[in-house]
């Protein structure tokens, strides 16, 4: 019998398969081999221009972008350099001249 993979979500070791579907009991979530082989690989981001970004690339800002607590403004064309990507919905870490670390949505900067 093969090893079944424990729940990506609870890490519960109780799973079980269902045709193509894999089922936790404990916490009733439900994947396909896919999407652990998904879960796997890194993710993928994307410019505003759908270029694919990386670690260390240098970017430019599209739109001025008002800063969350303060009065500063990242103004339209400011470039970015050495920027690294992260896992959650503000996907861009760096640090802007004048300002300091920043998050940054990759929706709003084209690679330069």
């Amino acid at each position: 019998m093969s090893e079944l993979p424990n729940c990506p979500q609870c890490s519960s070791s109780y799973t079980y398969q269902d045709g193509a579907l894999f089922i936790c009991p404990g916490c009733a979530h439900e994947w396909t081999s896919e999407d652990e082989e998904a879960a796997g690989s890194d993710f993928i981001v994307k410019d505003a221009n759908g270029n694919l970004l990386q670690d260390g690339d240098t970017i430019s800002v599209i739109k001025d972008l008002k800063v969350k607590g303060s009065s500063l403004v990242v103004k339209v064309g400011t470039k970015v350099k050495n920027i690294r990507l992260v896992d959650s919905d503000h996907n861009i870490d760096c640090k802007i001249d004048g300002i300091g670390a920043m998050k940054l949505k990759s929706e709003f900067v084209k690679k330069a």
